[in-house]
Formats: structure tokens, sequence, C-alpha cells
């Protein structure tokens, strides 16, 4: 990609205001049109959103966003409609035992509503506190016990059952973060304590180690910075067999929003350690973070920052020399995924602010200024989106394509929407010279 070092914050204060201006008006078209009896909604289809059952991790999204549109404007509707829906619809995922998705569902719900009430941003209230900080520490916990244990090490498991470790989870872990400052444990059997932030660090290295390549021959595609979808293990005696994936095209190619939520995960795991004063780990961490950011950088994006789908997807090769252009979200041969930047352009940005390298917070600028302007800004009121050109599941099919369209364009994500605005929000509090923006709410 092409970074523009010149770019600040503040340039993009008019693209903001925009920007926010229109995610209301399409959270309050989802909420005042949207049957939640139907399931979450999860993506766009002809710029509505609909559901699609897999898992159900997409809901504490829709409400985390009406959060974050209050923290960015202080529209009290906005407020109102993610305290509501919180209490009266995310009980079920604070208890699911089901899924690794804690970190998505309540920590953009419980988690940013206590975040906002310890910033003084909402007022206090020692009973709404208690209660969002008891389903904090319950997620937490509850996320921490779907575990597998490695010779010498562990790691939290996906849907898929206790041999399969995804790289979405280090964005999870957020969840386990937030539980421990609160004070709170993993109690197991005859009273055996197991510390939340131990299982954190546990998970983070093995992810670091088994997800992440880092260009020291592991195997015949060893490029530094690719990312494994998915690690499979052993579970009889937890050796580790392969890399696979659920939504990539190959085990060894790079599904670019994997490749993103590393890139976010590490850099805001760094973050809370930091605030806690453990360092312990730094070093694994910040080699995992900068393998996968300059990966995006040099190998997964075209020139604006935008990545296609999958850096290995099989008809990439029709486009040329895509890298030397910007993102084509409307070619016929392979859809580009807009969600994966809005996830990245974050992880860029928090690496930049923990090194102070400049390199990786100014391609997170870049990027995140594309996001912000069409084609990927949607400003149809008929399109319930606010992120165009996010894809789901390509392997599946799952994702819409338009009349005359060779591969899905035009439509939004759940998750594309949150983190575009979770990104957009944080540039914008560094612009106004704001509190800085963290997922456990810094005090001070």
């Amino acid at each position: 990609m092409i970074i523009d070092s010149n770019l600040r914050s503040a340039d993009l204060a008019a693209a903001l205001n925009r920007f926010w201006q229109l995610s209301g008006e399409k959270i309050q078209s989802i909420e005042g049109s949207y049957d939640p009896t139907t399931g979450a909604p999860v993506f766009t289809i002809a710029g509505k959103y609909t559901a699609r059952g897999w898992t159900e991790w997409t809901q504490g999204f829709q409400y985390g966003a009406a959060i974050l549109q209050y923290d960015a404007t202080g529209n009290a509707e906005f407020l109102e409609i993610g305290r509501r829906n919180t209490v009266e619809k995310m009980a079920s995922h604070v208890s699911h035992v089901g899924v690794h998705d804690h970190g998505f569902n309540n920590v953009s719900t419980y988690g940013n509503l206590l975040r906002l009430m310890k910033e003084g941003r909402i007022a206090e209230n020692t009973w709404e506190r208690n209660f969002y900080e008891l389903a904090l520490k319950l997620s937490g916990a509850i996320q921490a016990r779907r575990w597998t244990e490695i010779p010498g090490s562990g790691f939290i498991y996906s849907f898929n059952g206790p041999h399969s470790l995804f790289v979405d989870t280090i964005r999870s872990l957020r969840a386990l973060a937030i539980a421990h400052q609160l004070g709170h444990a993993l109690m197991e059997e005859n009273d055996r304590k197991i510390s939340l932030l131990d299982r954190l660090q546990t998970h983070a290295m093995a992810t670091a180690k088994w997800a992440i390549y880092y260009g020291r021959g592991r195997d015949s595609y060893d490029l530094r910075g690719r990312t494994a979808h998915e690690s499979i293990f052993n579970v009889n005696d937890g050796a580790y067999r392969c890399p696979s994936s659920q939504q990539g095209y190959a085990p060894f190619s790079t599904w670019t929003r994997g490749l993103a939520w590393a890139m976010c995960g590490f850099a805001e795991q760094l973050e809370f350690l930091r605030s806690i004063g453990r360092f312990e780990n730094e070093a694994a961490y910040l080699e995992a973070a900068r393998a996968t950011c300059d990966f995006y950088i040099e190998r997964a994006t075209a020139a604006d920052g935008i990545p296609y789908w999958d850096t290995g997807a099989p008809q990439l090769q029709h486009l040329g020399d895509w890298q030397s252009r910007p993102a084509e979200p409307q070619n016929q041969h392979e859809p580009v995924d807009s969600s994966a930047a809005a996830i990245a352009a974050q992880g860029l940005l928090r690496l930049g602010h923990y090194t102070g390298e400049s390199r990786y917070f100014q391609a997170g600028l870049t990027v995140l200024r594309t996001l912000l302007d069409e084609p990927y800004l949607s400003t149809r009121s008929d399109h319930q989106g606010l992120l165009q050109h996010s894809v789901y599941h390509r392997p599946n099919g799952w994702d819409y394509l338009p009349p005359g369209q060779g591969v899905p364009c035009g439509e939004s994500s759940m998750w594309g929407d949150y983190h575009v605005r979770e990104a957009a929000l944080y540039v914008d509090r560094l612009a106004k010279g704001q509190r800085y923006l963290t997922f456990w709410g810094e005090t001070t």
C-alpha cells in the first residue's frame, strides 16, 4: 500500500463528522425495522440486514454500535438503544458456553457501557456498575473455560471443537482482560483457582507461535507475517498437526480478516498488559504484531490499503498488478473485504501509538481515510449498512451476489460496521485531544 506520511488525525475531521451522521441514520434504520426474532443481523442483502445462522456472534456489534455512536456524538437516544437492548437481549451471550466470541458480544455492550461509566461519560450508579461488572466477570470466566491443554501451553478452542485454535480469538481475549482487571478468576473442581490473566497470556502465546509465520522455514509457504486462520491439534497428546482455514481460500494462503484480527488483537493486548505492568511476553507480542502489520502493508493490500478477501484467492491473477492501484470492489474475479481493512486500521494505529513507529500509525490513518469515503462509506438512505464491500464466507457462498456482478460487492456486515466505528472513534478522540480509547476504560 501507499502510505500517506503527511496525513494527520485532524485532517479527517470533516469526514468523521459526515461519518457519524450517516452512522446514526443506519442505526436508527435497523432499530426501527429489524425483527430480532429472526436472529441477530449478520450482513446485508440488497442493502437490508438479514440473519445468517452459524453462531450468534454479531448481536453485540449491533447494540455496541449504538453505544459507540453515543460516545462519539453525545446523543442520548443512542445510549438508550444500546443500554436497553444490552439489558433485554444480551444475557444469553454472557452464559454462552459454546462459542469463542465473548469479547465480540459482551465487551462491545457491557464493556463499552462500563467503560463510559469509568470515564465519567454516563452517570455513576452503583447497581448499574455492579450489573455490568458481574456480566463481564462471568463472560471472561466462561470464555476461559473453553480450554485445551497442549504440552507446556494451551488455548481457548473455537466452536469447531477442542482441536481448533482460531486466530480470531486473540480479539476475544479482551473479555478475559476485563474480568481479570475486575479481580475475577475461574473456579474449577475442588475450588481450584485459575488466573484469567494466565489463560489470556497462554492463549496469546499459542496464537503467536502457531497462527503467525515469521519467515523461519516452518513450511514451504512460510512468509513473515502470513497468518493461519485455524491451527489443528491432536487432542489425545496435544501435538500440533497442521494449519487450516474455515473462511479463507486454503490453509497455506492468508485470509485477510484473520490477519486483521491478529494485527488488532496483539496491538491492543500490548496496551492492556503495559497498563497493568506485565511485560514478560512483550517481545513475542511485538514480534507477532509487527510481522502481521508488515505483511498487511507489503503483501496483503491494494495501493489504498484495502485487501482482497484472501492473498491466495485463485482469480487474483486476472487482476494483474493489483497491489499497484486502488482496490476494485466491483471487479469480476475476486471480492475485496472492507471489514478486514476496518479491523486492520485499528491494529496499525494502536501498534504505531504503542511503539512510536510512524509507519504503522500513518498506514492506519491512510486505511481509515479510504474507508471514510465512497465507494466504501454507504451514503444511500435505503442501504442499512455503513461500510460497503464486506465479505463474510466466500468458500460457502453466503455473500449476496448483485445482478450483473461476478463477485459479492456492495454489501455490509455487522462486524465491519462496528469496527469502522471503533476505528473512527479512536481517531476522533485523538483529533479532538480527548481521552485515549481503550477497551477496558482507563480512568486517568
